[in-house]
Formats: structure tokens, sequence, C-alpha cells
């Protein structure tokens, strides 16, 4: 029966990924690898998930199943780091584990399907690479509203709120909690309060992925926006993922949140969830989330954690810094100043697709043709010559 299929082509980052592995140039860098990297190159493993492993390695009685919905602790936990300690006084979350951020994606557009089979969602232009793939090929109309000036490298916050203002009543608007994928930029707390107002205004639904927390300002900071759209709508969804910010990348861990008008309705929503879970993938991996729940849940792996995840954060600003300072000797005639303003691992370059292939074939410097750059991929050891590099193709 497959005789009828077709090849379909490499992902194109994971084909440049190839292309940088097999590439024989010794300063060759890989600025397009979708995951953090320290100094060395290397994503590692954080030593307060190695503390917990071994913790659950001593201590774990049994391997039966959780349920569709997972770990209660793991949901706890992960509902309080998101929305804030006590703040479902009413009852009105309901929060299920899931295999990573995209999971998490894909149990909400079935609710969603369910629920409103033809309502259309809004997708901001630029997005993850897979959001539309992974939504749209749920069956979900999208429809995409602007979010970055490629010209000025900038937010057009203007532009969104006005496309957004002719979204009809009960669409929703998918939302970058913080570090926008992939250019960086989040809007500030003002902004996130007037697009509060217009979401209010025209009776959309709040629906944000939060892949990066912690990974910009700080926990508090960075889900302000979550926070604010709890305290303003009746309904919305937030999908979580663990990968980024605990290393978990290979153990898939995420979750799923919706918020209901009542208490009684998200129990009915918790209901319908679980059951698209059980003909998705019936229950989701644990391993991961139970080292998450250990961690939140010991007061001094989560002060450990923290410190590593400030490392982490601290780390992609300062490359940020050090990349825009060597590009205002390099290139003093060019303002890159937008690197150091986005948040995350990723910002746009701000550079043309031909300069992308020039900076492949000419440096070895591998980056998406939109040049989204991962920050990750710079180091103090190679930053001159990728502003070297970069000047000479501008």
């Amino acid at each position: 029966m497959f005789e009828t299929l077709e090849a379909k082509p490499a992902d194109a980052i994971l084909k440049l990924i190839a292309e940088h592995r097999d590439d024989p140039r010794e300063n060759k860098i890989d600025l397009g690898v979708g995951v953090y990297r320290d100094a060395k190159g290397v994503t590692p493993i954080l030593n307060t998930v190695k503390t917990a492993e071994q913790w659950l390695v001593d201590n774990q009685a049994s391997k039966a199943y959780l349920g569709c919905a997972g770990d209660p602790e793991f949901c706890k936990a992960i509902q309080n780091l998101t929305f804030g300690d006590g703040s479902d006084q009413d009852g009105r979350i309901t929060t299920l584990q899931t295999p990573g951020g995209s999971a998490a994606l894909r149990v909400a557009a079935g609710l969603i399907l369910r629920a409103m089979p033809d309502v259309t969602m809004w997708v901001s232009d630029p997005t993850w690479n897979n959001h539309v793939p992974l939504l749209g090929g749920a069956g979900i109309k999208l429809q995409a509203y602007p979010y970055y000036d490629n010209d000025n490298n900038c937010i057009r916050f203007d532009d969104m709120l006005a496309a957004l203002g002719q979204a009809a009543a009960g669409d929703l608007v998918l939302l970058h909690g913080c570090c926008h994928n992939p250019t960086g930029m989040d809007l500030t707390v003002e902004q996130w309060q007037q697009l509060a107002d217009v979401l209010a205004d025209r009776n959309l639904i709040p629906f944000i992925d939060f892949a990066y927390h912690g990974f910009a300002v700080d926990l508090d900071a960075d889900a302000y926006p979550v926070r604010l759209m709890f305290e303003r709508f009746a309904e919305m969804i937030v999908a979580t993922s663990c990968s980024k910010n605990f290393g978990l990348y290979r153990d898939r861990v995420g979750s799923l949140s919706i918020v209901g008008a009542s208490a009684e309705s998200a129990a009915i929503v918790n209901s319908q969830a679980q059951n698209i879970v059980r003909t998705l993938y019936s229950v989701p991996p644990d391993h991961g989330g139970a080292v998450v729940a250990h961690i939140l849940n010991n007061s001094e792996l989560r002060a450990t954690w923290l410190t590593e995840l400030a490392g982490m954060r601290q780390r992609l600003q300062g490359m940020r810094k050090l990349l825009v300072a060597a590009l205002s000797e390099t290139a003093p005639e060019h303002d890159f100043s937008h690197v150091v303003r986005a948040n995350g691992m990723f910002c746009y370059l701000g550079v043309s697709a031909e300069q992308v292939a020039r900076l492949k074939q000419d440096f070895g410097i591998y980056l998406v043709d939109s040049s989204r750059i991962n920050v990750c991929g710079i180091t103090e050891s190679n930053v001159s010559y990728l502003a070297e590099s970069i000047a000479a193709v501008l």
C-alpha cells in the first residue's frame, strides 16, 4: 500500500544541523540548533535533574500507569509555577501533563474543535515553524496577524491590534508568553495590557504557548501575560514546556492548562481532554514529570534550580551583548541593537536569505533562511569570527 506515498522533504532545521555536522571547517558555527547549549557547545543535564533522577531511582516504587492526566503532583506544581501559588481558589483551572508542549498544543486543538468546530485561531506572523502544521493539520482554521517588522526589527504592535480588531467573537488568539520564537521580541507590560483590552472588547479567547518560562527576565515577570489574562478572562488555554527551563528535551515534559468559567466547566473540560488523550497517546511518560515535580516540591532543589535557570538566562543575555559589541566594531554603520532587545534563545539577525547563503558557503556559519539565530551558538571564542563574517556579507 505504501507505493502511493512520496518522500517528504527534510525539515529545514534538521537539514541544517546535518550540513553543519558534515562541514569539515574547524571554525564553523551552528546558529540554527533549537536547544540551549553552554559555552562548550553542550546541552547539559542540570545538576538538580540528576539529583532528582537519583532520588527517583532510590524511592520510586512502581512504574504503573498514572492515568491520562498524568502525575497530579506534577500538574499542581506546574499550575502554581505558571499561574502563581494559590491562584486557583475557585477551581477554574484544570491541568494535564503532556508529552512536551507539542502534545499540549495538539490536545488543545482537539478540544477546541470539539467545542467550536468552525472557530478561527489567529497566529502571529512569524511564529514557531511547527505551529501551523500542528494546529492546522489537526483541522483548525488559522489566520495570521502581523507581529514583526523585518525592515525596522521591531514589533508591529499597532498592526497587530488592528488585525485582531477584525477577529470574530469567540475566535482564539495564539500568543507567545515570552521569548517569542523566532523573533525573540516580546510585548511590554503596557502592550500586554492594551492587547488584553482588545481581546476582551472583541470577546476573543487567549491561547498562550509558554515554552520558555524563565528564559526572559525571571519566573514571575515571564508569567505576567498568563496571570494578566487569567485575571481578565473567563476562559483561556495555556500550553507549557519543561524542555528548556529544565533541560528535559528528549524526556518530553509539558502541560496543558485550561481555564473554565467555573469549576463545573473546568471539570467537564478535563473529562473531554482526557478522552482526547486516550485516543492519541493514552498516558504521558512519567519520568520527566516526576523529576520536575520533585524539584519544584523540594525547597532546596528548587532554590538550586532557580540558580541554574538564572545561569542559562544570563548566558543568553551575555552572548547577545557580546555579539552586538563585536558588530559595532566590524560593521559600525549597521544597527544591530535589536539583538540585545530580544529575549530567550532566538532572534532575527536581520540579513537577507542571500546573505545567509553566503555566510554558510563562504564562512561555515549556519542559520535558517529567515536569519533566525540561536544565540547559544555564540561563544567568547567564536564571536569575533562571527562578527567579521557577518560584516563581510553586508
